[in-house]
């Protein structure tokens, strides 16, 4: 337990965690590694802190096409940030064109593998030309530079060729998660005052077909900008038609010419939006741009995957996400990467569905999410052990915080103890990653995020945004600006500058808490409305959940506050456990693991056992509505990302029985 106390006037965060192991790469991994040492991540950081116009000119010259070079290469004032001004360039062009004329055409840019075992494989020229046919497509439903197109569509090929495209042509893309509600899509496309629609028949999900056209059907008798919708034909189930608004993907391309120049456009130019929960009003249309955003994404994947052009890399997210946007289509596809994509659930047919596409398609990279990993342990090692899953050399964590624990059972069970992982912390708006491990260089500790990537300068403060000593949490900023990050909320100025410059001016306020070890490594403890104040010491639930989760009886679970007579906040955490009966036994036996873990202070008041957990599609827990339950309020706020509503209420049903 931390021998430093919290004064509670501070904002300061109480540092109950403590992880010791230490996992250096192995000298074969650093020998090939394109950053082999701390030495030489120094010297990158160091570059990019001290003179970033030239480190980022450099690399924007050497790796970039552009139409029109660029004046300046950043400029802030406040909010107001651009990068690469006066330049001209195409995402499209720099993931397809670029390595065309480098001799790359034949390879593989897109290895595909559906629900139901169909696969198709897509080299960068078939890609290209695909992208060409469907940009000349859009082009001819009078879409050019500037218009919105809303892609609501299953994880196909055809969804990143859609984004393509998109960018092809300078139209801005809104990705909308094939899972969300006709109001959310509607909500979404009148926000944005999207043009044209794009979706699918249906989608396969654990053997069933969803009906994603009636799904929009209903969602465009809302959405008041929309003129077309263009349909593909996935899933072959009965879809209803639309005379003249609706069109079926492959006609539209049976007449299109596979040759559309990629049209120049400003640095700073919208490439799209993406639209993210808020905690109680409407969603928020992040805003990315152009050079900058096509640049980090490029960069931070060959820093943090340590990429080949050997390597067949998987990353396990939807393009509805960030995730999918950054490290399956533009960081990748602007390197020349093969990317695998699976367009279906993890255990369908069988819990092992990810192990045997690792072993027939020989991934080198896997990149998934920490409560993906949380079900494979609660779904048992002997899925795993059937598998050959020798291909692999690199494994990453994605969006959020992983335990300890879990980081141990992903190193040992499924990189065979070889694999170095790259724990990532970065937001949809970011852009891209900002700290993670580079694997050939950084000895990892498991649940910590390490070092921040070259051209990130964060900062920790308290509430009277004094910058805080190591081993005491705070706010966590970012005290300049980096290529990928994002230029507004769609339409909403005001909101932009007060969620993310008004609290620390000059500095992005990223909504995480975070500390500093005596390493110099950081850890993410969980957003600032996640902190748990508990008799004037302030605790973040994430060392809570690090502590529950180190128990062999427990898969997941989430703490929260709730209100406290004498104490302030007490402790609550939500447990769902593995093979095992809930009971007052187990729960006493959790109280004292937790107790022996970090000490008295973060023992749970209230342990509620449940079988899920609320999360959202991108499989984060929605804390703020396991907050309101475990006060007795009814769970309020946005919802729309929320992926089952059946488990929020069959909680709340277990709370008042």
């Amino acid at each position: 337990m931390s021998d430093q106390n919290a004064d509670p006037n501070t904002g300061q965060i109480d540092n109950v965690l403590h992880e010791e192991r230490l996992f250096p790469p192995s000298a074969d991994f650093s020998q090939q590694a394109n950053i082999a040492s701390m030495s030489d991540y120094q010297t990158l950081y160091d570059a990019a802190k001290n003179d970033p116009d030239k480190f980022w000119a450099d690399i924007a010259n050497q790796e970039m096409h552009w139409f029109k070079p660029f004046d300046r290469v950043v400029e802030q004032n406040g909010k107001d940030v651009h990068w690469f001004a006066g330049g001209q360039t195409n995402m499209s062009f720099n993931c397809l064109d670029a390595h065309i004329a480098a001799g790359n055409g034949d390879r593989a840019a897109i290895i595909w593998e559906g629900e139901p075992g169909d696969q198709r494989t897509l080299s960068y020229a078939q890609l290209h030309a695909e992208v060409c046919k469907f940009a000349n497509v859009l082009k001819k439903l009078d879409i050019g530079v500037g218009d919105v197109v809303s892609i609501y569509m299953p994880m196909t090929p055809e969804l990143a060729i859609a984004m393509l495209a998109c960018t092809r042509i300078g139209a801005i893309h809104s990705v909308i998660f094939a899972g969300f509600s006709a109001e959310a899509i509607a909500d979404r496309n009148n926000d944005a005052s999207a043009k044209l629609q794009i979706t699918s028949d249906g989608l396969f999900r654990r053997g069933k077909t969803l009906p994603l056209k009636e799904t929009v059907d209903a969602a465009l008798e809302k959405s008041r900008s929309v003129e077309n919708c263009i349909v593909l034909k996935r899933a072959q189930n009965d879809c209803p038609m639309t005379d003249r608004r609706d069109h079926w993907w492959h006609e539209l391309m049976d007449g299109a010419s596979p040759d559309c120049p990629a049209t120049p456009l400003d640095s700073e130019a919208t490439s799209f939006i993406l639209y993210t929960s808020g905690s109680t009003g409407k969603p928020k249309g992040i805003r990315h741009t152009t050079a900058g955003y096509n640049i980090w994404a490029k960069k931070t994947f060959q820093w943090v995957f340590d990429w080949k052009p050997e390597d067949v890399y998987w990353c396990t997210a939807d393009c509805g996400w960030i995730t999918g946007h950054s490290y399956i289509v533009y960081g990748p596809m602007a390197n020349g990467a093969t990317c695998l994509m699976y367009e279906g659930a993890p255990n369908h047919p069988a819990p092992d569905r990810f192990w045997d596409i690792v072993e027939r398609h020989k991934v080198t990279i896997l990149y998934t999410a920490p409560t993906a990993i949380r079900a494979f342990v609660k779904w048992g090692d002997q899925h795993i052990e059937k598998h050959d899953l020798s291909s692999l050399r690199l494994l990453g964590t994605v969006g959020e915080g992983i335990n300890p624990e879990t980081w141990i059972w992903y190193h040992e069970k499924i990189g065979g103890g070889n694999c170095p992982i790259v724990d990532t912390w970065w937001q949809t708006e970011t852009g891209g990653i900002m700290m993670s491990p580079l694997p050939g260089a950084t000895s990892t500790k498991p649940g910590s995020c390490t070092k921040p990537l070259p051209g990130v300068v964060p900062v920790i403060v308290d509430e009277s945004l004094t910058p805080v000593g190591p081993n005491q949490g705070g706010m966590l900023c970012i005290a300049k600006p980096w290529p990928g990050m994002l230029r507004g909320i769609w339409g909403d100025d005001q909101r932009f500058t007060e969620q993310y410059w008004s609290t620390y001016p000059g500095n992005y306020l990223t909504g995480d808490n975070a500390r500093i070890d005596n390493d110099g490594y950081y850890w993410i403890m969980g957003r600032i409305d996640d902190v748990i104040n508990v008799s004037g010491h302030r605790l973040s639930t994430i060392e809570v959940e690090s502590a529950m989760v180190s128990h062999p009886n427990v898969a997941e679970c989430a703490a929260v506050g709730r209100p406290h007579e004498l104490k302030g906040q007490a402790i609550a955490v939500f447990v769902s456990i593995k093979d095992t009966e809930a009971s007052d036994q187990l729960r006493d036996e959790l109280k004292l693991h937790v107790r022996k873990e970090i000490g008295a202070l973060a023992v749970p008041d209230d342990i509620r056992f449940t079988e899920a957990l609320p999360k959202t599609r991108s499989g984060k827990i929605m804390r703020r509505l396991l907050r309101d339950i475990a006060a007795g309020r009814e769970a309020a706020g946005d919802v729309s990302t929320l992926e089952d509503f059946s488990v929020l209420a069959k909680i709340s049903a277990d709370d008042e029985s």
